[in-house]
């Protein structure tokens, strides 16, 4: 089947959900869970943050080991050193499962076990809860990818001793992330407002956001004396004698850093509410609807493979991740084009290669992902395929 060729002048295509007015549109009928019906939960600013106070709920102290998969997000690891622990990376299979024979040879009393669904896709939680409980161990569910999602006929995030998520990889908000327990209350874990200035920052970058994709043209015309607000925020009055401390955590901006002071704030109301409010049947429908649409279009092309055979049933997937023989190629072609890629896990912890886990390194180099999320357009989605066939047959 010929490459379709992509129309001569793209659309700019959001790689992370922007606000539209479909944001909030109800969807009846069964769906998914999500991680807030796991168990108690806290609204933080990212699922880093989620990560530090999760540590600090388990206990962990300078000199406690942590295992941590191979294949991660950099953001994994600064949690764990804000504890003093030590990160002890264990291997991951060719899609990303959880070695449990890696993790026995490298329980030497380790604390905490931390295990990643990758794109939405459930770890077997079943054998990893049965290590946990026989070893003295505490299992912490990574659902940064997968904060809608169910296994074995209960949400993810309900295994784990705690669990975290990260809002803003699903939900149109400019920070967002999940801490949630279904063995602990969390009454313990309390949080502070961050301000008024940081509400008032993340809720008209998270409009602004939307404006800039072409999405609530009438609103960002009545509301441009607020954008005229926001960058004067960004200078505070007066002199100073350092820099002016930042209104919103730096994990906003796709870093890899964790900022202390962020560690005991809560989540924004904007991100609060819109959590509350957008339906989570639309949200996994929609990209489970433009995952299959993509799988269909992209598998079988030369050189690129999808990471997963199939899209089970309990899955909501963050993106759809492809396997490429030159992903750092195609993703510079698909740059050019103005396709949006993830690169998850790239680049890995600094001394984590091939030695530590040949799996993990490869999948660092070769997985490359495209948007899935609900809030692209059928015309966005038509113009990624063609663009990706044509440049996956360059």
């Amino acid at each position: 089947m010929p490459a379709a060729a992509p129309p001569p002048t793209h659309p700019r295509i959001p790689i992370a959900p922007v606000l539209s007015a479909a944001s909030l549109r109800r969807v009846r009928g069964p769906g998914l869970p999500s991680v807030l019906e796991a168990g108690a939960a806290r609204c933080v600013t990212s699922g880093r943050v989620a990560i530090a106070l999760a540590l600090r709920a388990m206990g962990v102290q300078p000199g406690d080991r942590v295992l941590v998969p191979a294949w991660h997000s950099p953001s994994m690891i600064p949690p764990v050193l804000w504890r003093g622990a030590v990160q002890v990376f264990y291997r991951v299979g060719a899609d990303g499962a959880a070695d449990i024979e890696d993790i026995v040879a490298k329980l030497g009393g380790a604390r905490v076990l931390m295990v990643t669904h990758y794109f939405g896709f459930p770890q077997d939680l079943e054998r990893l809860r049965t290590l946990c409980d026989r070893h003295g161990m505490q299992l912490l569910e990574d659902c940064a990818h997968a904060f809608i999602g169910s296994h074995a006929g209960r949400p993810l995030g309900s295994f784990g001793d705690y669990a975290i998520a990260s809002t803003m990889k699903f939900l149109p908000a400019y920070e967002g992330g999940l801490l949630v327990s279904a063995r602990h209350d969390l009454a313990t874990v309390a949080l502070q407002p961050a301000g008024v200035a940081f509400e008032a920052k993340i809720a008209l970058n998270s409009l602004e956001r939307g404006f800039e994709y072409g999405r609530l043209a009438l609103l960002r015309a009545l509301l441009w004396p607020a954008l005229a607000l926001k960058d004067a925020l960004r200078k505070p009055r007066g002199a100073s004698t350092g820099p002016a401390p930042a209104l919103a955590p730096s994990s906003s901006d796709s870093s890899f850093t964790l900022d202390p002071a962020w560690i005991d704030k809560r989540s924004s109301l904007f991100a609060r509410v819109l959590l509350r409010l957008s339906s989570t049947t639309r949200i996994a429908t929609l990209r489970r609807a433009h995952y299959l649409r993509l799988d269909a279009a992209l598998r079988g092309l030369p050189g690129i493979r999808p990471l997963y055979p199939a899209l089970p049933d309990g899955v909501c997937p963050w993106a759809y991740p492809l396997l490429v023989d030159d992903a750092d190629g195609l993703a510079a072609r698909l740059g050019a084009a103005g396709v949006p890629v993830l690169r998850f896990g790239r680049p890995l912890w600094q001394g984590v290669d091939a030695a530590t886990c040949a799996n993990a390194a490869h999948l660092s180099a070769h997985v490359l992902a495209l948007p899935c999320h609900q809030e692209l357009r059928p015309s966005e989605l038509d113009w990624l395929i063609a663009a990706t066939r044509m440049a996956a047959q360059a």
